[in-house]
């Protein structure tokens, strides 16, 4: 398995953020091959973090994409800030 994480700093509406990305990216990345889990996460002081798990590279680069396309086209406003993106395979698991 392989994972992406995703930590977004300076972020302007949580709630908001949150709607979105659970009615509009959630879907998209649903339909990348190779999907097993997302989550999406308010670490608090306006930083928010998501985690994508896939079987292989190929979903976990392709969601790192999707990401991008989402956010520049539908939140932009709200996440001002670039994200620190960090992925690789899954050594452990529980």
């Amino acid at each position: 398995m392989y994972a992406a994480v995703r930590r977004y700093e300076g972020v302007v509406d949580p709630a908001e953020v949150g709607r979105r990305v659970s009615q509009g990216f959630v879907p998209l990345l649903r339909q990348v091959p190779g999907f097993v889990a997302y989550y999406w996460l308010d670490a608090g002081d306006g930083v928010m973090v998501s985690t994508s798990v896939f079987e292989d590279q190929t979903g976990a680069e392709e969601s790192i994409k999707r990401a991008a396309d989402f956010v520049r086209d539908n939140l932009a406003s709200l996440l001002p800030n670039a994200p620190q993106v960090t992925a690789g395979r899954v050594v452990a698991s529980a």
